[in-house]
Formats: structure tokens, sequence, C-alpha cells
């Protein structure tokens, strides 16, 4: 499956963009529409020279599209257009965690992954998206916000 119009906006609508770099909630280093690395695999640091509005779109299309093909993989039931944007806004935001261990760092181990392969209908769906509200261990307004609004879509 592919993101549509209505999935980039999401991820839009939750990100701001910077074209200078910038620290996250996290403390982590950031350009563009939230993004942690470049097309070319390279993190973002805090030296890195401003970017254009081009090229912010272009790193945030082509990460998107990357977080889109991660969750196609990771996703093994049927869904429906809503339910997957609003996943890959989600992975968009904590990571896919496509690796080979247990722990929970992203969508990969995650109940809410382990509830959506079971049953992309389960309402408990939308309780594992609110688990998913902190940064460095602190609840956040805006991730709480932002995972409210994922599971209403979700939904929809």
């Amino acid at each position: 499956m592919k993101l549509s119009i209505a999935g980039y906006n999401l991820i839009k609508s939750f990100e701001k963009c910077s074209l200078k770099p910038y620290l996250c909630s996290a403390g982590v280093p950031t350009i563009g529409w939230g993004n942690t690395i470049y097309p070319n695999g390279r993190k973002v640091t805090m030296k890195d020279p401003p970017i254009t509005q081009a090229y912010a779109d272009e790193i945030f299309y082509f990460i998107a599209d990357l977080f889109a093909k991660d969750v196609s993989s990771l996703v093994k039931s049927s869904l429906k257009q809503n339910q997957f944007n609003t996943v890959v806004s989600f992975a968009y935001n904590v990571g896919s965690d496509i690796d080979a261990d247990n722990i929970p760092e992203g969508l990969g181990d995650s109940t809410l992954l382990k509830l959506i392969n079971a049953n992309p209908n389960d309402p408990n769906i939308a309780k594992e998206f609110l688990k998913w509200n902190k940064a460095n261990g602190v609840p956040s307004n805006g991730l709480t916000n932002r995972r409210k609004k994922e599971a209403q879509i979700y939904f929809s």
C-alpha cells in the first residue's frame, strides 16, 4: 500500500517544518518535516547548514515513502487507507523498529502492531496508540494529542 495525499498531509499536520536544524522534544537533531536523517542515510547534526523548502519537501516525501514501505512489510492484515495512513504517521514519529530483537522501540515490536495484525478492527488498538505519548520517558501533550488524533482517524 502507499500513502495517500491525506496520509502525507496527516504527517505534515503533526510536524513543524524547520529549514534549520533543531532538537526535537526527545533531544535528537532534526530538520525539515521532523526528519532525523537525510535521503543518503546521514544523520542530521546541529552543525548542518539550513536547507531550502523544496529540499525539506523532497526529504519528507522520500522518508515518508520509506516508512510506508516498512509498514507494508510489517502489517500482515488488510488495512483501509485511513488505517494505513495513521500507522505510517505513527511509524514516521516513533520509528519502524525492524530488527531481530523483541524490544518495542517502535512499530515493529509493539503491541499496537500485534493487535493490528491479529484484527485491524480491535478497539484496543486505540489504547495502544495512546501508550506512545512520551519523549524521553516524560508524557508530552503534543504526543498525546497526536496519538488521540491518529487513533480517531484510524477508526474513522
